[in-house]
C-alpha cells in the first residue's frame, strides 16, 4: 500500500490513470450477522443495533449485537482452531501465504461493492474508498502473504559443543478492535500479519461501521478460513495500541509553499478530518505565515463537499451525530478563545452531517483546538519564529503519532526528524503510508507497530532452543 495526501501511488509514473469505477448506489446489504467459525450466527441475546447513512441520516439496516457469550463462543472457536493437529496448525507457511493471496483476489473482485459499503456506512467519498482504502487492503494482504514463509530465526554462537537457535512461533488467539474511520483497512492491518504468522483471530469492528467487516467475513468464508468477532482473555495480555494524535506539520520559510499548502490541506481534511494522522497543528514560520494562511483559505473554500457517491466530492459527512456535535463544539471554542476564523466554522445547510472546511489563524498553543484531537475538518494554523522554538512546541503534547516537515534544507529536515517525538516523520510529503514501512506512535499515541517486518514481532513469540552435543569426537 502506498498513499500520499489521499492519492494512491503505484510506482509507475508512465502508466495511464485507471478508469474511474462506477459507484453502486442503493446497494443491498446481505451480511448482518456475527461471523464465527466460518458460519453466520445471531447474537445470543437477540439484540441488534441500527447503522445509519450519515449523508441522509436514513437507517441502512440492523446488525446483530454481540455480547460476552458471543465473544466467548468466538474465542473458543479460535482456540480450537489453534490447537496442535488442527487443519490450521497443519497448514504449512507457503499455504498460509496462498490463502492471504486468495483473500486479496476476492477483495479485488468485490472492490466496488466494498467501497460502496464504506461510502454508505461512513460517508467516505466513494473514490477515496475505492482507490485508497481498498488499494491499501489488497497491497497489505499481498505484502504479508509474501512474508508467510520467510519468518526465520537465527543460529547463535555459544560454546563449541552447543547448538543454539531461535524459532518464531505464533502467539495464539489474537483479539483486535478496529476503528470506524478506516474500518476495512485497519481490519486488514491486523488480520494480515496475524494470520501470516500462524495465529487465529477474533475481530470486533467499531459499532458505527460494521458492514465492510461483515462482508469481509463472507470473503473469508470463500477462502475457507476462520475469523471472529471480539477479544481473547487471559490474566496477562500482550497489547498493541494505535491511538490518537495531535500531529504537528512544520512549514519552514524556505519550503516549497505550493507543496506545503496542498499537503497540509489534504493532511487535515482527508477523510473528513477523521484521521489519527491528521495535520491538526500546522506550525508556519512567521516570514511566510500570512501567505500560507491566504492560500490555505483558498484551498478550503474550493473543497467540494457533498454526496460521497459523486465522483467530484472530496469531503462527505462526519461519521455520526456525536462526532458532528463534538467538532462544532470545538469550533465554537476556537472562536471564543480568540482564534481568527478565516472560513467555514459551521454545518452545511443540507440534510446530513456535513461541516464546512474550517480554517483558523492566529491560533495559540493554549487553545483547545491546538490541544485536543478534533477529528474533523478543522485546520488550526500557528506561527513560529525559530527551529528550537517549534521543536519544543511541537513536542509539548501527550501524543506522538506523526509529524511532517516542509523545507528545502536537508540538514534542517534531518535535525527536525531527529528531534520530533513521533513514530513517523514525513519530509516534504504527508500521509505517505506503505505496507512495508512500520506505523505506530510514541507516548500516548500507542504501543507497538503496524505494518512492515516490525509488525511480525507483535504476533510471534521467540523461542530459544539449545542443544548440547556429545563430547566424544566421531
Amino acid at each position: 500500500m502506498a498513499t500520499t495526501n489521499g492519492a494512491v501511488e503505484n510506482g509507475q509514473p508512465d502508466r495511464k490513470p485507471p478508469a474511474l469505477p462506477r459507484p453502486i448506489r442503493n446497494l443491498e446489504v446481505k451480511f448482518t450477522k456475527i461471523f464465527i467459525n466460518n458460519e453466520w450466527h445471531e447474537s445470543k441475546s437477540g439484540k441488534k443495533f441500527a447503522t445509519y447513512n450519515p449523508s441522509t441520516l436514513e437507517k441502512i439496516c440492523e446488525v446483530e449485537e454481540g455480547d460476552k457469550p458471543d465473544v466467548d463462543k468466538a474465542v473458543e472457536a479460535a482456540q480450537a482452531a489453534f490447537q496442535r493437529g488442527s487443519p490450521w496448525r497443519r497448514l504449512d507457511a507457503l499455504s498460509r501465504g496462498r490463502l492471504l493471496h486468495q483473500l486479496a483476489d476476492l477483495v479485488e473482485r468485490d472492490r466496488a461493492t466494498l467501497a460502496a459499503l464504506e461510502t454508505m456506512d461512513t460517508g467516505k467519498p466513494f473514490l477515496h474508498a475505492f482507490f485508497i482504502d481498498l488499494e491499501g487492503c489488497v497491497r497489505t494482504l499481498r505484502y504479508f502473504a509474501g512474508w508467510a514463509d520467510k519468518i526465520q530465526g537465527k543460529t547463535i554462537p555459544t560454546d563449541d559443543n552447543v547448538v543454539c537457535f531461535t524459532r518464531h512461533e505464533p502467539v495464539g488467539v489474537c483479539g483486535a478492535i478496529t476503528p470506524w474511520n478506516f474500518p476495512l483497512l485497519m481490519l486488514v492491518w491486523k488480520l494480515a500479519p496475524a494470520l501470516c504468522c500462524g495465529n487465529t483471530m477474533v475481530l470486533k469492528p467499531a459499532e458505527q461501521t460494521p458492514l465492510t467487516a461483515l462482508y469481509l467475513g463472507s470473503l473469508i468464508k470463500e477462502v475457507g478460513k476462520l475469523v471472529k468477532e471480539a477479544a481473547s482473555r487471559s490474566n496477562l495480555k500482550r497489547v498493541t495500541l494505535e491511538l490518537g494524535g495531535k500531529n504537528p506539520c512544520i512549514v519552514c520559510a524556505d519550503a516549497d509553499l505550493d507543496l506545503a499548502v496542498e499537503c497540509a490541506h489534504q493532511g487535515v481534511f482527508f477523510n473528513q478530518g477523521q484521521c489519527c494522522t491528521a495535520a491538526s497543528r500546522v506550525f508556519v514560520e512567521e516570514q511566510v505565515y500570512s501567505e500560507f494562511v491566504r492560500r490555505s483559505v483558498e484551498y478550503a473554500k474550493k473543497r467540494p463537499v457533498g454526496d460521497p457517491f459523486d465522483v467530484k466530492t472530496e469531503q462527505g459527512p462526519q461519521i455520526d451525530q456525536k462526532q458532528f456535535d463534538k467538532i462544532l463544539e470545538l469550533i465554537e471554542s476556537g472562536k471564543k478563545e480568540g482564534a481568527k476564523l478565516e472560513c467555514g466554522g459551521s454545518a452545511m445547510e443540507d440534510k446530513g452531517l456535513f461541516i464546512k472546511p474550517t480554517v483558523f489563524s492566529e491560533v495559540t498553543d493554549n487553545m483547545r483546538i491546538a490541544k485536543e484531537e478534533i477529528f474533523g475538518p478543522v485546520q488550526p494554523i500557528l506561527k513560529f519564529k525559530s527551529i528550537e522554538e517549534v521543536i519544543k512546541r511541537a513536542n509539548s503534547t501527550d501524543y506522538g503519532l506523526t509529524a511532517a516537515v516542509f523545507t528545502k534544507n536537508l540538514d534542517k529536515a534531518l535535525k527536525l526528524a531527529s528531534a520530533l517525538e513521533s513514530g513517523t516523520v514525513w519530509i516534504n510529503c504527508y500521509n505517505a503510508l506503505y505496507a512495508q514501512a512500520p506505523f505506530g506512535g510514541f507516548k500516548m499515541s500507542g504501543n507497538g507497530r503496524e505494518l512492515g517486518e516490525y509488525a511480525l514481532a507483535e504476533y510471534t513469540e521467540v523461542k530459544t532452543v539449545t542443544i548440547k552435543l556429545g563430547d566424544k569426537n566421531p
